[in-house]
């Protein structure tokens, strides 16, 4: 610092100052989820032994069972599903969808045309191979206002004409340029849809939001919410997987859509529970 420009150093002086009252908002978010992630792992007793994992078919496996008990803590829902075998947040969502719609069903999108890969799951493109459409799931969205927000308007008209089985609600950008949406703005969201629509599932794809403010979507009525571990969950540190949390009726039901019936207790982690594990606990600084 001493060797920089006088100038330059009163330019980062002046910075420094300006930006001390993010800095202390991040560092407040940090000691809430710090707190939160290290209950979690006290309440259940996490142990060196967690951390081995399991091959075959990953039978009795008790670190991936507390894990999914750590998850679901975390994120304040009744199960939780934590997985290798996820290969990226737009599987994990997929199976999410998949395990919880069935044909005649309709997902409705709140928050806009979801992103290209997602409507690839959905069967938006020409190829319909294994998607929600050819699975005779039907599909609708609400178009964003000029602000990139929602169209509360419309989306009542929307909601009350389709009966959706599942409300989606993107939280990222994904490859637009509106703004991420906040967690303020997607309680709102799940208020507006459980007034209007009370019988849909409201349906989080939170990728790239874990841990990014204090509270989740679950905490605000939010029935069903996946991502992906390879993202701030994964802490960089987790090099696949993803995670399912919510109501444990609807995470049963992905569960079956992940492995196959008499199959959901299975499901070897191989040496990835240390890297699950130490990613969740990397929230702690």
């Amino acid at each position: 610092m001493n060797n920089l420009p006088e100038k330059l150093q009163k330019i980062v002086k002046e910075v420094d100052q300006r930006i001390a009252p993010k800095l202390a908002e991040i560092e407040d978010q940090i000691v809430y989820n710090q707190a939160k992630v290290l209950k979690a792992f006290q309440d259940n007793e996490v142990a060196e032994a967690d951390l081995n994992g399991s091959t075959g078919y990953g039978d009795d496996d008790m670190g991936r069972d507390k894990l999914d008990r750590i998850y679901a803590q975390v994120f304040d829902t009744e199960d939780a599903l934590v997985r290798p075998q996820f290969v990226s947040g737009t599987h994990t969502l997929f199976v999410a969808l998949n395990g919880n719609l069935k044909s005649g069903d309709t997902l409705t999108y709140l928050t806009g045309q979801p992103y290209d890969t997602l409507q690839k799951v959905i069967g938006l493109t020409d190829d319909k191979r294994g998607t929600l459409a050819e699975k005779g799931v039907k599909f609708s969205y609400v178009p964003l206002n000029d602000e990139n927000t929602v169209d509360y308007d419309e989306a009542e008209k929307v909601l009350k004409r389709d009966q959706p089985k599942i409300v989606a609600i993107q939280r990222s950008r994904g490859y637009s340029t509106r703004k991420t949406f906040t967690i303020e703005q997607i309680k709102e969201m799940i208020a507006f849809v459980k007034k209007v629509s009370p019988k849909s599932i409201v349906f989080i794809d939170n990728c790239y939001g874990e841990f990014s403010e204090k509270h989740e979507a679950t905490e605000y009525g939010a029935d069903l919410m996946a991502g992906s571990l390879i993202k701030n969950a994964g802490g960089g540190l987790a090099k696949t997987g993803g995670y399912i949390v919510g109501e444990k009726d609807l995470v049963e039901n992905a569960k079956l859509a992940l492995t196959a019936p008499g199959c959901t207790d299975e499901g070897a982690t191989i040496g990835n529970l240390h890297d699950f594990y130490e990613a969740s606990s990397c929230h702690l600084t």
